[in-house]
């Protein structure tokens, strides 16, 4: 029993009572305030609208699925399949096309500095190097994203997105972060840069720092291209060739669960240790339905989004293109600065279930996580230059007939790629955020961490049952 004191308030009992509870008690009274209130306002409305005839709610029906208890999840995985499934069929056609013509330039341009009487060093470094890497950039990244921008802008007009943050905003809860940070998460789909500005809507500064931190896990449009090719060429390829794209499109949705959950673990460890405290309440207004306006879509997902995305890639490719290949066509007794780099790291890769010469491709790939697979392929090819991506066969042929490459590297590969460290520009927003080099180093070195710790201890499992 509470008594309020002669100098004391209500308000100050109340919170004497409401800090006396345990946390699941904290929340359901919230939950118990927030949908009272709804209630009373849902009555008080009902009084004073009058409606002529027997109407149907077409939102509440639908919002009875796509945000109910049971089917509210399938349904978002099922969409979530759908969108990649589109995806991974769509763009296979129009990358050949892409990549095919892109690299005939190439000949042209070599013809061009054999003409000129250009030096080889000149002309490797300008054309096989930046040009060729900027090819395969173009090649890889804007057919799935010219795909995946306009359906994921399609799900975001019509107010999909915000029932997304609903069905998901349990789950943040109980880590101990914010409802908002579900909403954030849906950004860095598209880039992680993006998905961390975002975090501004969450006022509380350790929720939106939360939020900042683990924004990387979530799979970007940079990062999906990697997982697509490799979930295509190797868990797709165990099954038939008319199952092939719904089995990779099966594995990219299980890696982008993995990311979610990641996510919900690493939010859940920060708040019992680095940033303790209790999720502040969050009240979720769900839109009504909108028709989609297709001009805006084109405009957004083309123009705000493909493009921005792609031009960010290309100014970092260029370079890093021409800096590995100096690295691979350097020489110190007979053996190229990546080689040997490459082979300082291949007993630590080993461990990790990659190589050296993968590892050296994330850390070159640092400042875009587009070119991580460019720069890979390139440093495997001996002459040090990028290969023309003709079909799967032939990047079979490179990574397991040349490379031995097996399930458990190509499922390392995407692990790492899924939860290491954010992009060079994605790093750079964090510092810019949160105006601290020391939340940028953790934002840099926890993933890798997480990276480390899921591909070695998969790896070590593999071996142990003898599956690797």
């Amino acid at each position: 029993m509470y008594q309020v004191s002669s100098h004391g308030s209500l308000n100050n009992a109340l919170d004497e009572i409401y800090g006396s509870l345990p946390p699941e008690e904290k929340n359901a009274l919230r939950d118990r305030i927030a949908g009272g209130i709804y209630s009373s306002a849902e009555r008080i409305a009902g009084k004073v609208v009058s409606r002529k005839g027997k109407q149907i709610n077409w939102d509440q029906k639908i919002d009875d699925v796509l945000t109910s208890r049971c089917l509210g999840i399938p349904v978002m995985l099922l969409l979530l399949g759908v969108v990649l499934w589109l995806t991974v069929t769509g763009a296979n056609y129009p990358s050949q096309i892409l990549a095919s013509g892109l690299f005939r330039i190439e000949d042209i341009l070599t013809g061009l500095f054999v003409q000129a009487g250009a030096p080889a060093w000149l002309h490797g470094l300008l054309v096989e190097g930046a040009y060729l890497s900027l090819a395969w950039v173009v090649s890889v990244m804007l057919p799935p994203m010219a795909i995946f921008f306009p359906l994921f802008t399609i799900m975001e007009d019509l107010g999909y997105l915000p029932r997304v943050a609903f069905n998901l905003d349990k789950f943040f809860r109980r880590a101990g972060a914010h409802g908002k940070q579900s909403l954030t998460m849906s950004m860095g789909f598209g880039c992680n840069a993006a998905g961390v500005i975002s975090c501004r809507i969450i006022e509380s500064p350790r929720e939106r720092l939360i939020a900042v931190l683990t924004n990387s896990f979530i799979p970007c449009n940079g990062r999906f291209p990697t997982l697509i090719i490799l979930s295509t060429l190797f868990m797709g390829g165990t099954v038939a060739a008319s199952f092939r794209s719904a089995a990779a499109s099966l594995v990219v949705v299980g890696l982008v669960l993995t990311g979610i959950t990641v996510t919900l673990l690493v939010s859940r460890l920060l708040t019992k240790t680095l940033l303790r405290g209790e999720p502040s309440f969050f009240i979720l207004e769900l839109p009504p339905y909108r028709k989609p306006q297709v001009g805006r879509i084109i405009i957004r997902s083309v123009l705000d989004r493909t493009l921005f995305v792609l031009g960010r890639a290309v100014v970092v490719a260029v370079p890093a293109g021409a800096l590995t290949w100096i690295l691979a066509n350097t020489f110190i007794n007979d053996l190229s600065l990546l080689s040997h780099a490459a082979g300082f790291l291949d007993s630590f890769g080993w461990l990790l279930g990659m190589d050296g010469f993968i590892l050296m491709a994330f850390i070159l790939g640092l400042p875009a996580n587009e070119i991580v697979l460019p720069i890979l392929l390139m440093s495997y090819v001996s002459a040090g230059t990028m290969v023309e991506p003709e079909s799967l066969a032939a990047l079979h042929n490179i990574l397991v007939v040349q490379n031995g490459w097996t399930w458990l590297t190509a499922l390392s590969v995407m692990l790492f790629s899924l939860l290491h460290y954010p992009c060079g520009t994605t790093l750079l927003t964090i510092f810019k955020e949160t105006r601290s080099l020391k939340w940028t180093l953790i934002a840099l070195l926890m993933p890798l961490s997480v990276a480390l710790l899921v591909t070695f201890t998969l790896t070590q499992a593999a071996r142990l049952l003898g599956l690797a």
